[in-house]
Parts: C-alpha cells; sequence; structure tokens
C-alpha cells in the first residue's frame, strides 16, 4: 500500500451529477461537480444501470486531472441503501453489489441513486488495485431494540438517514466540546431537501427520526409524520397511483406542496417582503423540527451535552433562527453548514489507512436477499424471544 500521503477518489453519485473529488489525505487535489444530460439519463430505466455510463465519465475526469489510476491508494463511493449496518467503512463485495442492485428496491420501496456509489468505486479500485470502500451509507442502523418498535408489530422503525454528513459533523461537534466522538452524547440535524436527524450516544445513532419518506418534520420536499387515517383515505380515493402518491409525500410537499418551492433565495425575499404565508410555513417547520430534536434527547435521557446543525440549509438564518430560538434550553448548539461528503469519505478512508479504523466486511448471510426470504427472521421481537 502506498506510503503517505495517501492518493484517495471519492465519489458521490447525485440525481442529475456525480461530484468527484480526488484528496491527498484529506486535502482536496481535484474536485469537480459533472452535470449530466437529463434526456440521457432518462434512457436508462433503473438506477443501477447508469453503473457504465457514470464511470466512464469519472475515467474522463481523472484523465483530465493528469491522476494516475495506478497511483491511487483507496477510492471511496457514497453508501447508499444496503442492509442496516453498524456506523462505520466497509469493504464493497459482490454481496454488497447484488442486494444494492437487485434487493434496494424490493425492501426499502425506493432506489436511491448513492447506491451506485459502490459499484462506480469498485470498477476503478479493481484498475488500480487498490480497496474499495463506503462509508457511513443511508441505511446505517445503531439502534437499540427500545427505539425499533412503531406500535404496530408488522412495521419495525427503521434508521435511514443522511447518516455520512452527520457522523462526520458530529466529530467536528465532539472536537469543539473538547471530546472524542466516542465519549459525548449529542443531537445532529441534517437540513436539506430531506431533513433527517440522530440522538448519538457515544458515538452511535442510538434513534433517528426517518430521512427519506417517513416519520419526523416536513422538509422542503417531503411531507413527514402524517395521520394515518388521512393518508389512508389518499390512498384509497382513487386519485393517486401509488407511484403518484409517492412522488406527491416524497418530493411534492412541505415548502414545494405550501409555497410552489423549495428555492431557498425565493423563500427568503418573499420573508422579507413580509409574506406571512411564508413566515408560516418556514417557522412551522422550524417547530416540527425543534419538537423532534427535543424527542430524541429523551431517548438519552437528557443527558445531551451539544446540539448541532447541519446540511445545505443550515445557512439559512430564516430557518435556523426560529429553530435555535426553540431548542437553545437544551444544550450548546453548533451550527455546521454544508454536506461535506466527499471529504468524509476521504477522512473515512483515511482512518482505515492509517491504521485508525479497522473496514468491515459485507456479510451475505443477513443481506436484504435473506431479509426478503425470512423477514421475521430479522424482526425485534423475534430475536428477542431467540435469546
Amino acid at each position: 500500500m502506498a506510503s503517505e500521503p495517501y492518493l484517495i477518489l471519492c465519489i458521490n453519485p447525485g440525481s442529475t451529477s456525480t461530484k468527484v473529488g480526488v484528496f491527498s489525505d484529506a486535502v482536496a487535489l481535484h474536485v469537480l461537480k459533472i452535470d449530466h444530460n437529463p434526456e440521457e439519463l432518462k434512457s436508462f430505466k433503473r438506477v443501477s444501470d447508469q453503473s457504465e455510463y457514470r464511470a466512464g465519465v469519472i475515467e474522463e475526469f481523472l484523465g483530465r486531472s493528469g491522476v494516475k489510476v495506478s497511483d491511487l491508494s483507496a477510492v471511496v463511493g457514497r453508501g447508499g441503501m444496503t442492509k442496516p449496518l453498524p456506523g462505520g467503512t466497509y469493504r464493497v463485495n459482490d454481496a454488497m453489489l447484488e442486494d444494492l442492485a437487485e434487493y434496494s428496491l424490493k425492501y426499502y420501496g425506493s432506489e436511491h441513486i448513492a447506491n451506485l456509489g459502490a459499484s462506480l468505486a469498485l470498477s476503478v479500485a479493481r484498475r488500480a488495485g487498490a480497496p474499495a470502500f463506503i462509508i457511513d451509507p443511508i441505511a446505517t442502523d445503531d439502534f437499540i431494540p427500545l427505539t425499533r418498535l412503531s406500535g404496530v408489530p408488522e412495521v419495525e422503525r427503521v434508521s435511514l438517514m443522511h447518516s455520512l454528513n452527520l457522523r462526520a459533523k458530529a466529530r467536528h461537534a465532539a472536537a469543539q466540546v473538547g471530546k472524542p466522538f466516542s465519549d459525548i452524547n449529542m443531537i445532529g440535524c441534517h437540513l436539506g431537501g430531506g431533513i433527517s436527524m440522530a440522538a448519538f450516544e457515544k458515538g452511535k445513532a442510538i434513534d433517528a427520526n426517518h430521512g427519506l419518506m417517513g416519520y419526523g418534520p416536513f422538509s422542503p420536499q417531503r411531507a413527514g409524520t402524517l395521520a394515518i387515517a388521512a393518508v389512508m383515505e389518499m390512498c384509497f380515493s382513487g386519485k393517486y397511483t401509488p407511484d403518484q402518491l409517492r412522488k406527491k409525500l416524497g418530493t411534492q410537499s412541505g415548502f414545494i406542496g405550501y409555497l410552489g418551492t423549495d428555492d431557498g433565495r425565493e423563500i427568503r425575499r418573499r420573508i422579507e417582503s413580509g409574506d406571512k404565508t411564508a413566515t408560516l410555513v418556514v417557522e412551522a417547520c422550524a417547530l416540527q423540527i425543534a419538537k423532534e430534536i427535543a424527542a430524541l434527547a429523551a431517548s438519552m435521557s437528557g443527558d445531551v451535552q451539544c446540539v448541532f446543525i447541519t446540511g445545505g440549509l443550515a445557512n439559512a438564518e430564516y430557518l435556523t433562527e426560529p429553530l435555535v430560538r426553540r431548542i437553545k434550553f437544551l444544550a450548546p448548539i453548533y451550527v455546521l453548514p454544508g454536506e461535506d461528503e466527499l471529504i468524509a469519505m476521504a477522512e473515512g478512508a483515511l482512518r482505515v489507512l492509517r491504521g485508525e479504523e479497522t473496514p468491515r466486511d459485507y456479510s451475505a448471510e443477513d443481506s436484504l436477499r435473506a431479509r426478503l426470504e425470512d423477514p421475521a427472521k430479522f424482526k425485534v421481537l423475534n430475536s428477542l424471544r431467540k435469546e
């Protein structure tokens, strides 16, 4: 393995772009957001079908940057909707790729664009003779049995959130407190098109809201927690197909539903011009986020050393100001704006390359395929009864 400084390639696929970065240790050498032609993307029926196309774009980026693939020490891809995993760094293997390509859609009901990260990383890593990793994937799951129960035995609370950015910023917040991440209790909140937050108890997210489309506050695009009876009426009204309803609740609700836009600049302009509707919607969102953060404090019996707020919308004072005002009684608050996924991936790979962290293997024994074939085996109550 190469001696320090290590050369690390990080890949973060987005819905219409791919962000790539080459790092010397954790220092960015070349970073680029590659926009894709929407018409080209439409030609791919599924997310997994885009892998070869995006791999070619990444190769072009490396060539233009003058980076030799053989010089790479590691390649890291964004971690997608794998089986539920404890937080950490994982080697990419065939079982992981099969789950992301074939079983993620069946198990979670959606196919996240981040699922491409592992296959893209492995395609480059094999040519480089270097390891391929994912770090803190979306499906990172450190829940304790107590936080898994939903109230309906057939429905288990699951952990799906902006894990990569949340855990990276949690380490930064811990540094400001002056303690290691593994020794501190904190609550982290990621503000973006979707909003996710977690209760970190000594380095583990033991509780969280559903950051994709489930329980939690409404967001710029998503509906958040809704009354079951009202949702059932929508489901059986005949007005929506299942796909239409998923789109309505997942990408056409929240700010978009109320205001017709999730453009932060436009929303700020409306608030500053005295638009009472925009002000009401934003402050209602801030209230819901605050209530969720306060609820997560209960998961740690109120023993919280700090709260941090991150994500792209952490720059939006029209949202963070009313939010901070409502939660400042809990603990010191750190606003750490941005979504630094590429840097977070580089830092994770660097911990492994330096021997500070041991990477884990992705096991096929309890893969998504296994969960689909024998779902009862993985329910928390069943596992408790066997102990």
